[in-house]
């Protein structure tokens, strides 16, 4: 016969792992199919899935650290979900609108204008001045739903690759510390690191018709 386990496992179900999930504030993913493709009238988004070129869709999200001080660091992601590239990784101690909107159109004057922004509902995001100069400038954006981060999950995934690979690694003593290791560790992820998802290539090393 055999022999009982000394340790007891309880076993875990999906009803359980769903029941965990609603408990803390997430939303059950639903299973959709590779060709759901879903923006609502008011730029939520179910699905939308990148195509592999330029500026097709971007999104965007914050990061959060401190300088040794104690003082915290914001760091504004904006990233190119088709090519996998980091258009800008921005610190600042805070952000407001204004300072949002001028971020995104020093990356538009750089890289050019996408056709879908995707974000979370932070309030720098939901701003109504942002998504008005949004609007003017021809972006559609696409806010996931409350507690469904994976509807993010390229630039979510990005994030962690820098939580990783770079601030973990790193004690800042000052601002203009911040910046230059972050310009630097960019330059190295968009042009050196290997992408599994690009079969081994680095983002800038890949040439997409049309583009010089």
């Amino acid at each position: 016969m055999r022999e009982k386990s000394d340790t007891y496992l309880p076993r875990v179900n999906h009803k359980r792992i769903e029941r965990i999930w609603r408990e803390e504030g997430l939303k059950v993913p639903k299973k959709s199919t590779k060709k759901q493709t879903i923006v609502t009238d008011e730029g939520s988004c179910i699905r939308l899935r990148p195509e592999p070129r330029p500026n097709h869709i971007w999104s965007y999200d914050f990061m959060d650290d401190k300088t040794v001080n104690g003082k915290k660091i914001r760091f504004l992601n904006i990233y190119d979900e088709g090519r996998h590239m980091c258009i800008a990784s921005i610190p600042r101690r805070n952000w407001k609108d204004k300072a949002v909107i001028q971020a995104l159109a020093d990356a538009f004057i750089l890289q050019g204008v996408p056709e879908y922004l995707r974000s979370d509902n932070g309030p720098e995001f939901t701003a109504n001045e942002v998504k008005k100069w949004l609007k003017e400038t021809g972006v559609t954006t696409m806010f996931v739903e409350p507690g469904s981060p994976w509807q993010n999950g390229y630039v979510e995934s990005f994030n962690a690759r820098m939580r990783d690979e770079f601030l973990n690694g790193e004690i800042f003593g000052n601002m203009y510390e911040v910046e230059v290791l972050t310009r630097r560790w960019v330059k190295t992820y968009n042009e050196i690191r290997p992408h599994m998802s690009l079969r081994g290539r680095a983002p800038q090393t890949i040439i997409y018709p049309g583009i010089a």
